[in-house]
């Protein structure tokens, strides 16, 4: 039975809410008993009216309004000081662990997926190693394209050198023959003196020299002109003497030819003889004439051929050349730029300076059968 005064709106129970004077309606009759709860314990209501039940704020220090109530129930905070509040706190669930019995739990690693992955992963190394072998067989490949195109060029260069070696030695040899052909008297002196003599004719004096190769029978074959030892041989006599420094050589008179001035002789010392010309002089040419003037041993005089003279006579062509001679020069060898005997010297002109004449030594060479 209600008391007297006092308004009831619920039952008189204790924990019960009710509207004492003062006391706001809204709010719970005791600590942490929602004002909505239902009047009884342990009916379910949109609150609950125990304690650690979830209410708008939390029951315990830590716990979040929204979070689970109990351990191990998921919510969005933690229900005990550390708990992760993202997942549940129940051993189980947590992500590669294995549960009881050692059976692979929720998130771990499959063991067939990893089986599984190693075909890929083999596949994947191949790939790379093929590729790696492809640019390193390519780089190879460039570098015996590089390899080739330097001895390309190696072998082009040594080419270009030899064929400027090539050139460099025809003309150091056209060099060489033009220094050759270059008048040089001192030289042609040098090579001809051992081959020329001054002759002994009874009284007379003049000059013989060496020719062509040694005679069949040994010693060595001379030419000088007849008319220097015409007093021996017109006399019958064939002895002649070959004087040169302080030596003393017999020779013998073998074969004349008066008509042409020539005589030749034959020594049984051996001598080298000096080579005939082949061609012809010409005018201009520089010559050197060889002899004892006045009885002068190795007497050297130079000059230039005048002038070829025909047969003028009947007695042959002579050479005329404007190099000095004198008595005594009878007999000595004519010499071109090469060494060799262009023409005996026979006289000089009389009352005249540069006038020499020679028989050509081809007349020589025809007449005795030498050259």
């Amino acid at each position: 039975m209600p008391s007297t005064g006092q308004p009831v709106s619920g039952p008189a129970y204790p924990g019960q809410p009710v509207s004492s004077p003062g006391q706001s309606p809204s709010g719970p009759a005791f600590p942490g008993q929602s004002t909505s709860s239902p009047a009884f314990p342990g009916q379910p209501t949109s609150s609950p009216a125990f304690p650690g039940q979830p209410t708008s704020s939390p029951a315990y220090p830590g716990q979040s309004t929204s979070g689970p109530a109990w351990p191990g129930q998921s919510g969005s905070g933690p229900a005990w000081p550390g708990q992760p509040t993202p997942g549940p706190v129940h051993p189980a669930a947590v992500s590669g662990r294995t549960g009881f019995g050692g059976s692979p739990m929720a998130g771990g690693p499959d063991p067939s997926r990893r089986r599984g992955r190693l075909p890929v992963v083999a596949l994947v190394l191949a790939g790379v190693l093929a590729v790696v072998t492809g640019v390193q067989a390519y780089q190879i490949h460039r570098l015996d394209d590089r390899l080739a195109a330097a001895d390309r060029r190696t072998a082009e260069a040594q080419g270009a050198d030899a064929r400027r070696l090539d050139g460099l030695e025809q003309r150091a040899g056209s060099l060489e023959k033009q220094a050759g052909a270059a008048f040089n008297p001192e030289a042609v002196a040098s090579a001809v003196l051992p081959s020329v003599f001054r002759v002994r004719a009874g009284q007379f004096t003049g000059t013989a020299f060496a020719v062509g190769k040694a005679p069949a029978g040994g010693g060595t074959t001379l030419l000088t002109n007849f008319h220097v030892v015409e007093s021996v041989f017109a006399a019958g006599e064939r002895k002649v003497f070959l004087e040169r420094t302080d030596q003393r050589f017999e020779a013998t008179i073998i074969d004349t030819d008066k008509e042409k001035d020539l005589a030749r002789l034959r020594t049984t010392a051996t001598f080298g003889g000096l080579v005939a010309a082949r061609t012809p002089v010409k005018s201009g040419q520089q010559i050197v004439v060889v002899g004892a003037p006045l009885g002068l041993q190795d007497s050297v005089t130079t000059g230039v051929v005048s002038a070829f003279r025909k047969d003028e006579g009947g007695s042959g062509p002579v050479i005329q050349f404007d190099a000095p001679i004198n008595p005594g020069n009878s007999g000595g060898p004519v010499i071109n730029g090469s060494k060799e005997v262009v023409g005996i010297a026979t006289a000089k002109a009389r009352d005249a300076e540069g006038i020499g004449l020679a028989v050509p030594i081809k007349t020589a060479c025809d007449r005795f059968k030498l050259c």
